[in-house]
Parts: structure tokens; sequence; C-alpha cells
């Protein structure tokens, strides 16, 4: 069996309207992604939490960060916390933040007495210039926290 179908003809406001509801979907959705961006109050809420409302002290965390990153897709990272990594003195918890990626978290390492060192590099992705921040959680409760900006460059022509 045959069905026919008849098409209807399109009137011109209705096609206006048609063109001018994908126009603005078109601009709203260009603009979501400028919008789901974390920002230094929400960096800094993460940061709180993670240090479980402690004041977070400087020092004893090293981080190797480039200063250039000419490609965000993939920014080298690292850190190492000092720590005799004793059963009486040891590093629980390491978490990475960046101000400005979605998300403000970006990773949690967990470390025990028999890992030796507390040492770890890895690679993350940044769409833009933002700071990389460190917070060291040790065994007896005490933070420690350390910060460094990374510019993110767009095939090395500034960004």
């Amino acid at each position: 069996m045959v069905r026919k179908i008849e098409m209807k003809p399109v009137h011109r406001r209705d096609m206006i309207k048609i063109v001018g509801a994908g126009a603005i979907t078109g601009v709203v959705a260009s603009l979501l992604p400028n919008l789901a961006q974390a920002d230094a109050a929400s960096a800094a809420a993460a940061v709180k939490k993670a240090a479980g409302g402690k004041s977070p002290a400087s020092g004893k965390i090293t981080l190797d960060l480039p200063q250039i990153a000419e490609n965000g897709n993939t920014v080298p990272i690292g850190f190492e916390v000092e720590s005799p990594m004793s059963d009486s003195n040891y590093v629980k918890t390491v978490h990475v933040f960046a101000d400005k990626n979605p998300s403000p978290d970006v990773a949690v390492f967990h470390f025990t007495p028999g890992c030796g060192r507390a040492k770890c590099s890895t690679r993350m992705r940044m769409a833009k210039t933002q700071n990389v921040i460190a917070v060291a959680e040790m065994n007896d409760g005490s933070v420690y926290m350390a910060k460094s900006e990374v510019k993110v460059t767009i095939g090395g022509c500034g960004g």
C-alpha cells in the first residue's frame, strides 16, 4: 500500500520565526561554555573544603609547572611534598585545583607511609591562563598549600 504525504507550504512569517529561533539558540549555545567555568570563589570554596575548614600553611609543597604552556590540551603538572613518609609523619592526601576550569577539582592523590615519597606527575587540560593550587593534608591534621600560575598560549601566539 502506498501512502501519500501531502506537503503544506510554509508561510514567510513562519519561516522567519523558525530562523530567528535557530539564531537565538546558536547564540545561547555559544555563551554556555563561558558560563561553565569555575571562578576564584568556587576554587576557594573547594580549597576550604579540602582543608577541612582549616587555614592552609605555605611551604612543604613544591609544584613543577611550566610558566607558559603552548598547548592547553596537555599541560604537565607535578608536585612533591616534603615528608619522611614514616608511620608517625606522612602525607595522607593531595588535592589539585585549577581556578578557571569548568570544575575547580582536578585530581586527588592518596598516599600511605609505604609510598616512600609523596610525589606525583600527570597532565591536565587547561582552557586559559589560570592558577593551579595544590593542598596537602598530613596525617597529623595539618594542611599545606602551594599555588602557581600557568599562562596558556594558543599556538604560541599569546592568550
